[in-house]
């Protein structure tokens, strides 16, 4: 079966990765997420936002994949299940657990480039030694030796642009499959909140997992109201069972 994952914050919550919409702790606790992740805050002020990220990127580094994501890696490697994943957070728990087709729609945290030309070096100065401060701590971002500019984390910022390639690869991804699966997303991030209108319009089955209803959840053709990790493992048992019909697994 041809399947496709649409995965939000919920699908890392499980592996301590806090959610944009988790207060923030230590020297950012007074700051709002949704301010730093913006080009307008980094040039601002580029110490406290690169120095923010730099410390993500060290929570992310620690972490290690839940049963969300070993789970869906295995759907594909042990199960003979074709998974596609789309992700909408910036870690690499889904590469890391063994996943082989993942689109990242927001980038990759655990990559920097200059927010000039683009350039990028190696290693990459978002994991450079030395590690950062519990807590974190203000960090000015390195300058590209090729134009002097300021590197950046090579994620998407709030009002930035998807990356036209993940975007039409996403597009493609879910206009072709056979299921749509939605996990941990409250669905309200444009335009990756759009995807599933895809599906519907298709006539394609579309289960969202998540513990609360969302602005989808009316019009997806399940709900399982379940964490991530839960509601992956229930996907799996229910796919064994029913390889390779989709609308089996909405009864």
């Amino acid at each position: 079966m041809r399947l496709v994952v649409l995965g939000g914050a919920g699908m890392s919550a499980e592996s301590g990765i806090p959610t944009f919409r988790d207060a923030l702790t230590g020297l950012w606790a007074r700051f709002d997420a949704q301010h730093l992740a913006t080009e307008a805050a980094f040039r601002a002020d580029p110490a406290l936002v690169w120095g923010w990220y730099r410390w993500r990127a060290a929570l992310v580094a620690a972490a290690r994949p839940n049963a969300a994501h070993t789970g869906l890696a295995a759907m594909a490697a042990a199960d003979g299940q074709e998974v596609r994943v789309v992700t909408q957070n910036v870690d690499d728990l889904h590469e890391r657990a063994g996943s082989r087709q993942v689109v990242h729609l927001h980038g990759r945290l655990l990559a920097s480039r200059c927010s000039g030309c683009g350039a990028r070096t190696t290693p990459d100065p978002i994991l450079a030694p030395p590690a950062p401060a519990d807590g974190g701590a203000r960090e000015p971002p390195p300058g590209c030796e090729v134009c002097g500019d300021a590197f950046r984390p090579d994620v998407v910022w709030f009002g930035e642009p998807l990356p036209v390639d993940a975007w039409a690869a996403a597009e493609a991804a879910v206009a072709d499959c056979e299921l749509l699966v939605v996990v941990g997303t409250a669905s309200l991030v444009w335009p990756a909140a759009g995807l599933p209108g895809i599906a519907l319009d298709l006539g394609t089955p579309v289960i969202e997992i998540n513990p609360a209803r969302t602005p989808l959840s009316p019009h997806a053709d399940a709900h399982w109201a379940m964490p991530a990790g839960a509601g992956v493992t229930a996907l799996r048992a229910a796919l064994a069972r029913s390889p390779c019909d989709p609308r089996a697994l909405l009864a």
